[in-house]
């Protein structure tokens, strides 16, 4: 799929893709071995453009494209490098900046679930981060990356990682909103969870701090959890829609793997919190 992407390249709008598709250029080995509808400076650095692509590609190097993709075409990353994708979310203490603290993060690639909590094992996640070369995302530019930087300095726009943040990406399709939003858009349901949200978390995690209740910590991870099981079905829908082919989208997600999930949210914390 990415091998149909020009718009890393230098000098590749809309309009000269236009161009490109019209002379019958659909991808990087029809740019390398057809006439380009352009002069021969431009075409020699298209196809040294893509010969980098190529050999980019060829060595794993999703930083390189992520560098010269725009947010909203970071998805064209997810089949090539979901193998090594880490879906990431964190939760906080919720007060502005620079007060504000990370209470726990939870980390799922695609296979088994890592959670990580302030004052036990949170500053285990800068070693483990370094495994992936995709980090997925929901508003991570913002508010995700930006905190595990300045709390537990963790460059995630250093080294060889490159981002998807999903939130732009399903805001060019038209679906706007938070996480949770997208997801009733979608039809999702998360059970004992829905309704709860960003701010719950903080209320829980507070609580966690009044009482010392593993219940009430077992509730907060469950629901930070949920969010990252969430971001492989939505990522793969992404690449399904924007697509337009369903067989562009390999090892397709139909559901979320919720029973992946290792915690359970407890009722009677919930109800004491009014949540």
């Amino acid at each position: 799929m990415l091998q149909r992407c020009f718009f890393h390249l230098p000098g590749v709008g809309p309009a000269f893709d236009a161009t490109l598709r019209a002379a019958g250029i659909q991808t990087w080995n029809d740019a390398l071995t057809m006439n380009l509808p352009c002069g021969p400076t431009k075409a020699a650095n298209l196809r040294a453009g893509l010969e980098e692509s190529l050999s980019r590609l060829a060595r794993g190097d999703a930083r390189w494209f992520g560098k010269a993709l725009a947010p909203a075409r970071q998805w064209l990353l997810f089949p090539h490098f979901r193998h090594s994708a880490a879906y990431v979310d964190i939760e906080t203490t919720g007060l502005s900046w620079p007060e504000g603290q990370i209470t726990t993060i939870a980390l799922y690639d695609g296979i088994r679930v890592r959670t990580y909590v302030q004052g036990e094992n949170l500053e285990d996640f800068a070693d483990d981060i370094l495994e992936f070369k995709l980090l997925v995302t929901w508003n991570g530019r913002c508010f995700d990356a930006p905190m595990l930087r300045r709390t537990l300095n963790i460059p995630l726009d250093k080294g060889s990682m490159a981002h998807l943040d999903l939130l732009p990406v399903f805001r060019s399709m038209d679906l706007r909103g938070g996480l949770k939003k997208v997801e009733k858009a979608l039809g999702l349901s998360r059970g004992a969870l829905d309704g709860v949200d960003g701010w719950a978390a903080v209320l829980l995690w507070n609580e966690y701090e009044r009482l010392g209740d593993r219940r009430v910590l077992e509730t907060l991870l469950a629901y930070n959890v949920a969010d990252v099981l969430s971001l492989e079905y939505l990522a793969e829908f992404a690449v399904r829609r924007l697509s337009g082919n369903l067989e562009e989208a390999s090892g397709e997600v139909s559901r979320v793997k919720s029973e992946l999930n290792p915690f359970r949210p407890d009722p009677r914390v919930l109800r004491r919190l009014g949540l």
